[in-house]
This record gives structure tokens, C-alpha cells and sequence, in this order.
């Protein structure tokens, strides 16, 4: 059996995509199910617009999101005496040649191909000139004029080329820079890369690659053209139907495993099945389980996995991938042992780490904001007598367990013929500064006993 070699080739023109991580992933885990290998390639051919930020913002979103590369990164720039090899054999055995038209001249022609009702393609002027290398030459394939490209695509099925309607398309520019589909194709050869699986806005190119393939005499690997992900409204996914760029998300507090989980289920299922892990992902994956149909991305079913992640986690585990986002609101320097127990009463209300960050505040500051509308309504000259006993009973407490702390809630209420609630929701306001947190008692186990009567005595002062 051949060995299974996935590929992932992003351009580095921009972030790493929301599609472009689904594509990384699909190949990572079919290679990962088959014991293959994956490489992760650079296509930065498009000088212009090709960044190193935006080099550091792929391989940045790859490593966040775990998606490890076994061969890589290649880089296509580093890489041009190989096409320059590959195009010689092209040129020697006549499938390519030589093309002086200027883009001024092409343009004519091609309006002039309209006018007439016939296709704007290249008319192959240059074919048989028998030019040679020189200023302002490109070089041309030489696309077979009958018969028909077979695409037998393992999601879509067969799909049928009309030779005729392809064009003599530039494998190098005169700038001496292979194209895109010149390079892909070099690449996915002498990489042995079995397996193509990518978008399906790469279905029109791949019918001229495998005539570059078979002018090569080289074997083709297998395609698989993967649905696109659209937005809600049925349109491809971009920026106004939320945010597209795989490092956003980790901005917005989301955990790698929650997007990778999320990602997987747009266009791929077993069974009913939801929540996957890793290792399930590995097990389970196969081309045969890829939808035909467009996925439709839905931020509200990513905003479930992500809490169901969060509350997955361990305390610990979640400590410091949140310490970035309490840095950047002032909050840090908190003891991590402190800030775990603060973490596990708040996982279970939390959609997000930006969520966490917000919510874990009145743990971390000094003196809390009370909410004016919660303090006005709780905090009033009726609980003064309330707030010194509960004072008094939890001052005099050994442990705040609890059994304990329940116990002196239950005698404050009881000597004052009052309902828990009426004196609870004042103590949380006075401890959180707002009537909606965790459960009270884990909120004092976790403040301590110092910062608890601190702060009763601050709110029974206001009153």
C-alpha cells in the first residue's frame, strides 16, 4: 500500500482563514487515521502581496489550534531551480513553449473573441513560433485541443473537462516566477503527496493540473474537493458574518479544542455524534463521512462547545490561558492557586475566557464597584442589623466550610425572623458588587475570611 501523504499549502497574503484551518485539519487528521504524513507548505509565489507577518500569523494559528506538521514548512520562493528543472522537461518533450504576446495585445484579442461569440482564451499564437528564452517571454502549456479531462473526485464524483474549453495557461511569468498551478503541481510530485484535499474553489484548476500531471508522466494523487463554509445567510463566510481569522477566536476566548471540535462537524459526521476528542477525531475520520453539501457556519453552536470545553477543563489547566486576558485588564499577580479555585465556581456560568475575565474581577480587586441600581435596592439601613450579627457569627468561625458557613446564616436569619434569601443578596452585592455570581458560599470559601469581613464592613458603613 502506498504510503498517505496530506498537504497543507496556505498563502501567506493574510491570517490563517476559518476554511483554510477546516482544510489543515481535514488533511491532518486523514493523515493522522492512515499513519501518514502531513506537510505543511508556503505557496509565497505572490511576491507582492506574500508577508512574513503574515508567515508568523499561519504557523502561529496552526500551532495554537495543535495542528502539527510532520515535514515543513517548505517554502515555494526557495524552490525555483526546481520548477526551472521541471519546466525544461516541459519545453524538451513540447508540452510548453515560449509566449511574447504582450497583456496590451492579449487583451485585444480576447475582446475581439467576445465580440465574436467565442471564448476569451488565450488563441495560441505563439504555439509553433519555436521562441526561445528572452525579455517579456512567458512560457505556456500546451493544453490539448480534443478530448476530455476526467476529474474522479472522492466527494463529488467524476466530473467531466472539455479539452477544448481550457486554456494555454502561463506555467512561468516573465519575471521567471512559476504559477500557482505550475508550482502546486512540482510540488505535490516531488513531495509524493498521495492525496490532494482542499476547497472546492480549486475544482476548475485541477483539470489543468492533471494535464500538467500527465505531461510530466507523473502519477496523480487523489482529489478531494471539499463544500465551502457559508455564512448564516447561505453567502461565503467573511468578516460580516463575524469574525474569519482562526487567531480572533483565540482573542475572543475561545479554546483551540472548542474551534477544532467545531470545525471538524462542518461538512464531516459520525453518526450523531457531537463532541469529539482528539484521539476520537484520529479514530474516526474518513473521506467517505465528508458532505457534499455547503456547511453553514453557526457562532452560536461554537459559543456551546466552547462553554462545554471550559467547563471540561481543569481549574489548573485553565489558569493560564486566562492570565493573558486579566493582564490585559489589570488584574494580575494573583497566586495561580487562587486564581484556580476563583476559575472552577466561575466555569460553569461561562461561555468564553473574555466572559471568565470579566466575571472573575470582584475576586481580584481591592475594594468592589457595587452595581448603584443592586446597592440601592439591598444595601439599605434595614440590613445594618443583619450585616453586625452575620459579622459578628462569621468573625467568630474557625473554618469557613460549608457546614459552618451555613450554619451561621441559618442563626443570624433565625434570631432575626427573616428568609435567607433577604439577607443572601444583600451579602452578595456587598461581596460581588452585583446581584448575579456564583453560589454564595463558594464565594466566600473563595474570597477568605479577611476579605469577606472587609468587605460586609464597607457595604454596612455605606448603609
Amino acid at each position: 500500500m502506498e504510503p498517505i501523504v496530506t498537504r497543507f499549502p496556505p498563502s501567506p497574503t493574510g491570517y490563517l482563514h476559518i476554511g483554510g484551518a477546516r482544510t489543515a485539519l481535514f488533511n491532518y487528521l486523514f493523515a493522522r487515521h492512515n499513519g501518514g504524513k502531513f506537510i505543511l507548505r508556503i505557496e509565497d509565489t505572490d511576491v507582492v502581496r506574500s508577508t512574513e507577518a503574515s508567515i508568523k500569523a499561519i504557523l502561529d494559528a496552526m500551532e495554537w489550534l495543535q495542528l502539527e506538521w510532520d515535514e515543513g514548512p517548505h517554502y515555494q520562493m526557495q524552490r525555483l531551480d526546481i520548477y526551472r528543472e521541471y519546466l525544461d522537461k516541459l519545453l524538451e518533450t513540447g508540452h510548453a513553449y515560449y509566449c511574447d504576446c504582450s497583456p496590451e495585445d492579449l487583451e485585444e484579442r480576447r475582446k475581439a473573441a467576445m465580440a465574436a461569440g467565442r471564448k476569451p482564451k488565450y488563441d495560441g499564437r505563439c504555439r509553433d513560433r519555436g521562441l526561445t528564452a528572452g525579455p517579456n517571454r512567458v512560457i505556456r502549456f500546451r493544453c490539448p485541443d480534443s478530448g476530455t479531462t476526467v476529474l474522479n473526485d472522492l466527494i463529488k464524483g467524476p466530473i467531466f473537462f472539455n479539452n477544448e474549453e481550457l486554456d494555454d495557461l502561463v506555467l512561468q511569468r516573465s519575471d521567471g516566477i512559476p504559477t500557482y498551478n505550475f508550482a502546486v503541481v512540482v510540488d505535490d510530485v516531488t513531495m509524493n503527496v498521495s492525496y490532494v484535499i482542499r476547497g472546492d474553489d480549486h475544482v476548475n484548476n485541477t483539470p489543468r493540473q492533471i494535464l500538467i500531471y500527465q505531461a510530466l508522466g507523473a502519477s496523480l494523487p487523489r482529489f478531494a474537493h471539499v463544500p465551502m463554509i457559508l455564512g448564516e445567510d447561505r453567502t461565503r463566510l467573511s468578516k460580516r458574518h463575524g469574525a474569519t481569522s482562526v487567531m480572533d477566536y483565540k482573542e475572543m476566548g475561545f479554546l483551540p479544542e472548542a474551534l477544532i471540535n467545531y470545525l471538524v462537524r462542518l461538512g464531516w459526521s459520525h453518526g450523531d455524534q457531537e463532541i469529539f476528542s482528539r484521539e476520537e477525531l484520529i479514530e474516526h475520520f474518513s473521506l467517505e463521512n465528508v458532505g457534499k453539501s455547503a456547511a453553514v457556519f453557526n457562532p452560536e453552536k461554537l459559543l456551546w462547545l466552547n462553554a462545554h470545553y471550559i467547563k471540561e477543563r481543569t481549574p489548573e489547566s485553565l489558569v493560564p490561558l486566562l492570565e493573558p486576558f486579566l493582564a490585559a485588564r489589570g488584574l494580575s499577580g494573583r497566586p495561580q492557586d487562587f486564581l484556580a479555585r476563583a476559575v472552577q465556581t466561575l466555569q460553569p456560568r461561562v461561555h468564553t475566557l473574555v466572559e471568565m475575565a470579566d466575571a472573575i474581577k470582584f475576586y481580584l480587586v481591592e475594594e468592589v464597584e457595587c452595581d448603584p441600581a443592586a446597592a440601592k435596592k439591598f444595601l439599605t439601613p434595614a440590613m445594618q442589623e443583619p450585616f453586625d450579627k452575620l459579622i459578628a457569627a462569621l468573625d467568630a468561625l474557625d473554618s469557613f466550610n460549608h457546614e459552618n458557613l451555613e450554619a451561621a446564616f441559618q442563626q443570624v436569619v433565625g434570631e432575626l425572623g427573616l428568609k435567607l434569601g433577604k439577607v443572601a443578596q444583600p451579602v452578595r452585592v456587598a461581596l460581588t458588587g452585583s446581584t448575579v455570581s456564583p453560589g454564595l458560599f463558594e464565594i466566600i470559601d473563595v474570597l477568605g475570611k479577611e476579605t469577606v469581613l472587609k468587605r460586609l464592613k464597607a457595604a454596612r458603613d455605606r448603609m
